[in-house]
């Protein structure tokens, strides 16, 4: 299997920064407003499900993390659809929008001490909102940079894609961190966690406005190669039939990322509620999380440019896998501050590096008249399935078996489906392509 963006024409103008900054300011916008949540579990979970049993509480608020999950896949069958049938830039606009309203209404709704067992509600309500919304967003914004990176800068540009959602994790970490110093854990709880998702909330006119700057590229390619965006006859779900391959393999892939990425997230209240850290400890692991991980992947981008997709991310996968269980070890075992933040760097880093080029293969394989919503689906089934389900699954463990090195073991099976994956996709990159197709002209 080829990769069927390198055959279509480049822009005749690069893209203006301007352009590029709008795509993934709001990408990482939408990832910040979203994953917040998770951040503050522990918090929301005593305003909204107040229990005799803290476990219980953290857990029902973890589900309904989780359930946002569910409407990222109608998301991306909707508004990732949209993006190939009307436009690139309507639907990341629309996207974007949604995500605004939810995260203003999530941040607003009253306590279970106000309204009762409505307040519950309304937070499931808004979460299933967001995920509605994020679920739409990825798509279009992904094969709105694919289709304009020049051929042999693609990866580096696409890397923004993962770089930006944790540029927001990085900002999340931040925020909660400084709030950690400055609040006491019953004000985190009163008003604390609804400062920080308001803080990303404000930010979302701004972002409007520069996305309604953007020129569409799908009309571009329609004008420049009609072939290219033309559909052809359909063979199954979304057009996909002669692209099961990549689809089949592309899920695997995206599970194995999905479970790392959300694994790392909950390590804040995996060192909250299991290791009983104290909380400005807690959130330095998201800085050192989003940091690490915001700073890596432009290099695995920019090297898989360079030496192909694959071998950018098996050689990490490889490490990852044997590095997992004794990082979770190490941090169980010593239970201090550098321990615990090497620990999270050394994961960061090498998921990081494994995770950029995975999402680039799928979306340059992939042809222009399905490339938005398919990319789409695919991530989002991946990411409902596997990212709303692993840290519930992952307290659930911990809490059944008393053994803090669960999680490790859950990540590193799903780290061994996804290394079998890589080891069999086609390679994708231009500078591996035969007789130079896709090269720089």
């Amino acid at each position: 299997m080829t990769a069927t963006l390198a055959a279509e024409p480049r822009p005749h103008t690069r893209v203006p920064l301007r352009h590029v900054l709008a795509v993934f300011v709001g990408n990482g916008l939408e990832f910040y407003d979203f994953l917040t949540f998770s951040y503050f579990a522990v918090y929301i979970s005593r305003t909204f499900y107040p229990s005799g049993n803290p476990s219980t509480a953290l857990l029902a608020t973890l589900a309904t993390f989780g359930a946002g999950f569910l409407t990222r896949p109608i998301g991306a069958i909707v508004i990732g659809g949209m993006g190939d049938r009307v436009g690139r830039k309507p639907a990341m606009l629309l996207s974007f929008t949604l995500m605004g309203v939810a995260i203003v209404g999530l941040a607003l709704t009253p306590s279970y001490s106000t309204i009762g067992p409505v307040a519950p509600v309304v937070v499931l309500l808004f979460r299933l909102v967001q995920g509605f919304a994020l679920g739409g967003e990825v798509g279009p914004s992904t094969a709105y940079m694919a289709e304009a990176a020049p051929a042999h800068r693609r990866g580096l540009y696409l890397s923004m894609q993962y770089a930006t959602q944790d540029g927001a994790v990085l900002v999340a970490g931040l925020v909660g961190t400084i709030l950690a110093s400055k609040l006491s854990a019953q004000q985190l709880q009163d008003w604390g966690w609804r400062a920080a998702m308001l803080l990303g909330a404000s930010i979302v006119p701004f972002g409007l406005l520069m996305r309604r700057s953007l020129p569409e590229t799908l009309d571009r390619i329609t004008r420049e190669a009609p072939s290219q965006a033309a559909a052809p006859e359909r063979v199954g779900p979304l057009g996909l039939g002669p692209f099961l391959p990549i689809v089949v393999l592309g899920l695997m892939m995206l599970t194995a990322g999905t479970i790392g990425s959300y694994t790392l997230s909950y390590m804040t209240t995996y060192a909250l509620d299991t290791l009983h850290l104290p909380a400005t400890i807690s959130f330095t692991l998201i800085i050192i999380n989003g940091g690490f991980s915001m700073l890596f992947e432009p290099l695995s981008g920019w090297m898989s440019d360079r030496f192909g997709r694959k071998p950018v991310m098996i050689v990490p996968g490889i490490l990852l896998l044997l590095a997992i269980v004794p990082c979770f070890w190490v941090i169980g075992h010593f239970r201090n501050t550098w321990t615990l933040l090497g620990a999270e760097a050394v994961m960061s880093i090498l998921a990081a590096v494994s995770a950029v080029p995975v999402i680039v293969t799928i979306t340059e394989t992939l042809p222009a008249h399905i490339r938005s919503g398919a990319v789409a689906t695919i991530y989002a089934f991946a990411i409902s399935i596997f990212g709303g389900s692993t840290q519930f699954i992952i307290k659930l463990l911990i809490d059944r078996t008393g053994n803090p090195l669960a999680p490790a073991y859950y990540w590193s099976g799903a780290a061994l489906v996804g290394l079998f994956a890589m080891i069999l996709v086609k390679e994708s990159a231009p500078v591996r392509q035969p007789s130079g197709v896709g090269r720089p002209r």
